[in-house]
């Protein structure tokens, strides 16, 4: 399978299923997904896996559940709405629980090569 055939939203979805089992162990992070030719190169989750509570370090073990874990998957794909007019950049999907209550948020970030644009003009 090549991955330029598979649509962006596609690609998404494989991000978010090979990343769900280490999001059910999150309590807060950001889900990062670059794109190179509008296809997804490298992906991954940035998180502090442990905080300190009372001077205590605590690690997290009890992240999203599957409910929350869908809203965030489908709230991912349904910003690619947004995404206009570029092929090489970032996205980055931020996270919490807070009273177990998913809060998240999305990121653009575009990105473009002078040389590209150099060599299409005459």
């Amino acid at each position: 399978m090549i991955l330029e055939q598979l649509p962006l939203a596609r690609q998404v979805d494989m991000v978010f299923r090979q990343i769900k089992e280490e999001l059910a162990q999150l309590t807060s992070g950001t889900v990062f997904i670059q794109i190179r030719n509008n296809g997804i190169g490298k992906f991954g989750v940035r998180h502090l896996p442990l905080e300190s509570r009372g001077g205590e370090l605590q690690g997290s073990f009890k992240g999203l559940v599957e409910s929350q874990y869908q809203s965030f998957r489908q709230m991912a794909i349904e910003s690619l709405k947004y995404k206009r007019n570029w092929t090489h950049g970032e996205i980055m999907l931020d996270f919490t629980l807070k009273q177990n209550m998913l809060h998240a948020s999305v990121q653009f970030e575009s990105n473009y090569n002078m040389s590209n644009m150099l060599a299409k003009t005459p």
